[in-house]
């Protein structure tokens, strides 16, 4: 489990391909000195197992079909956002963030305003129902507000549905590869996770198990 705040940035120091997977190894910053094999780093908002480390960085595999649902930031020399899992007594200064992506969206508009920059993010189309003003969603490992959002219930009629806005400060582009971002960009997104929740029991609240020795059709 993940906040959404990045502890620091990293650098792809080389990879590897093997039969459609990938082998990623990362130079943060400052190589954190109690790495543990097995445990948990998002790296762009995905979480990965760490697979081997030492004194300049730690190594982890990604499969095919994580490179399928990731945004394509894994090549050599690229920045990335990275964030340790949580610790019971470390303070929560994000949101919920599981690491698990969602779906890869794009940046469609980059504008800055006094001491600020806005920024526009077209989401997949089954991602936008969790999208609401002043929400949270993570984008490239970020924990971010929701500014607008359009479409049904939206607070701006000149975006699509599947688009929302997000205002970024100077701090935040400094500490994250967010002042990267251009018209174009690819970023993997993660929706509110108690969005997912509650929509899952709404639909689940008038289902009926089938009786013993059925089978349940799908509709």
């Amino acid at each position: 489990m993940f906040t959404g705040i990045i502890e620091q940035l990293g650098r792809i120091a080389r990879t590897s391909e093997n039969e459609g997977n990938l082998t990623v190894t990362i130079h943060p910053a400052r190589m954190w000195p109690d790495v543990d094999l097995g445990e948990s780093i998002a790296v762009n908002g995905t979480c990965l197992t760490v697979t081997a480390w030492d004194d300049a960085g730690f190594t982890v595999d990604l499969s095919r079909e994580t490179l399928a649902k990731t945004a394509p930031h894994w090549q050599d020399g690229a920045k990335v956002n990275l964030e340790r899992a949580m610790t019971a007594h470390a303070r929560f200064g994000g949101h919920v963030v599981s690491g698990h992506v969602d779906g890869v969206g794009m940046i469609t508009r980059v504008d800055e305003q006094p001491g600020a920059y806005t920024m526009t993010v077209r989401a997949p189309a089954p991602l936008a129902r969790y999208l609401v003003p002043k929400g949270s969603v993570t984008v490239d490992g970020v924990s971010l507000t929701v500014v607008d959002v359009g479409g049904p219930a939206g607070s701006r009629a000149d975006l699509r549905a599947d688009e929302f806005t997000l205002w970024l400060v100077p701090h935040t582009l400094e500490v994250t590869t967010l002042h990267t971002w251009q018209a174009g960009t690819p970023v993997n997104l993660e929706a509110d996770q108690m969005a997912k929740y509650l929509e899952r029991l709404l639909l689940m609240r008038d289902w009926t198990p089938p009786a013993p020795g059925t089978t349940e059709v799908s509709a």
